[in-house]
């Protein structure tokens, strides 16, 4: 089994807590040979860590030329002027969502890597979480039947008041938290096509001027309604996923999913009928329910691990072998769209730069 050299630009939350936390943990396939950070504390703990070379500008690690891949665990702002510099110099490139604030950008960066001859790739793990890959199983099996609304929350209550505040910084609930429910959201929705959408946004328990709550409608001919929210003044939150169907509904959380339907075939035949009913009476009818639930096993309990291998195995499979990636820069594209077109829609007022 080849084992692939790894560059890490950023060592904050992402960078060390979820990539190089990772990598580290799978030493047959990868190994971290560098990290770039403009922290020197960060560096000194990286080079403790990982037992690999640091660099204070990132530009120093491009000059390594045997590395196979480099992952852009930096802010949000930089994730594509760097991923550009990244290709241009000849690399693989793994970046952080989000991967842009326009498609424009987005469309940028899948021209460079087709010249370059490198994979473009964009962490959206939650595409691998086990509560989303059932809920998938059991909207294939057609047991739902017509899928008519899908509601997707990512809601709780919290402050905050560092740079994922600022619009300035491409930060914001939206370009947060906003792509791993958008890219599910998207996924169920099928299709290629822009969806229709309709936004709301505001800025509520935010210390800086970007959103914080986000109320999205997303349709599309001979498509399901999609009900998206991320809120961080949900003291109350009520579901992960809902799903309608003709024939019957799914609801539950990351950690428990339960869903019910009745099958056609069982069902007392009915017509319709023009003429009044007799007496005060309403249309009733006695449905055969089947009721299934889904619990997340214990050992894919902490989903975040969960994620990240199942992630970083097709990648892997797709540096190593060529295989197709689960997570497409034309499917992350079509999601960066609906992001420009929600902040469009619902611009929230700038504080004045103090940069």
């Amino acid at each position: 089994m080849k084992q692939l050299r790894v560059g890490i630009i950023g060592q904050g939350r992402s960078g060390r807590n979820i990539h190089a936390q990772h990598l580290a943990g799978v030493p047959r396939k990868f190994k971290i040979v560098a990290v770039a950070d403009i922290l020197p504390d960060r560096r000194v703990r990286a080079e403790q860590e990982y037992g690999c070379l640091s660099f204070s500008d990132y530009r120093e690690m491009l000059r390594i030329r045997d590395l196979d891949l480099i992952v852009n665990a930096t802010p949000s702002c930089l994730h594509v002027p760097i991923a550009k510099e990244i290709l241009k110099a000849g690399f693989h490139v793994l970046c952080e969502k989000p991967l842009a604030r326009r498609a424009a950008e987005v469309d940028e960066l899948i021209e460079l890597s087709k010249k370059a001859g490198r994979i473009l790739a964009i962490y959206q793990q939650y595409r691998f979480a086990p509560c989303f890959q059932q809920i998938l199983k059991v909207v294939a099996s057609g047991v739902l039947g017509r899928i008519v609304m899908i509601r997707i929350a990512s809601n709780g209550f919290s402050r905050r008041w560092d740079w994922q505040t600022l619009q300035e910084m491409n930060g914001g609930s939206l370009l947060n938290t906003g792509p791993h429910p958008l890219d599910q959201a998207l996924a169920l929705l099928g299709g290629k096509e822009m969806p229709e959408v309709w936004c709301r946004m505001d800025r509520v328990n935010s210390f800086g001027d970007a959103e914080d709550h986000v109320k999205i409608l997303l349709s599309g001919p001979r498509r399901p309604t999609v009900d998206l929210e991320i809120s961080s003044c949900c003291a109350y939150p009520l579901y992960y996923c809902q799903i309608y169907g003709s024939q019957g509904g799914l609801t539950g959380d990351t950690k428990r999913l339960q869903w019910r339907y009745f099958k056609p075939r069982e069902a007392p035949p009915q017509r319709l009928i023009r003429e009044p009913l007799p007496g005060p009476s309403y249309c009733s009818e006695k449905l055969r329910w089947h009721e299934r639930a889904w619990e997340a096993p214990k050992s894919k309990a902490q989903m975040f691990p969960t994620m990240a291998r199942a992630f970083y195995s097709n990648l892997y499979d797709a540096l190593t072998r060529g295989a197709p990636l689960e997570v497409t820069p034309q499917q992350v594209r079509r999601q960066i769209a609906v992001i420009e077109e929600c902040h469009r829609q619902s611009p929230l007022p700038r504080m004045a730069s103090k940069r």
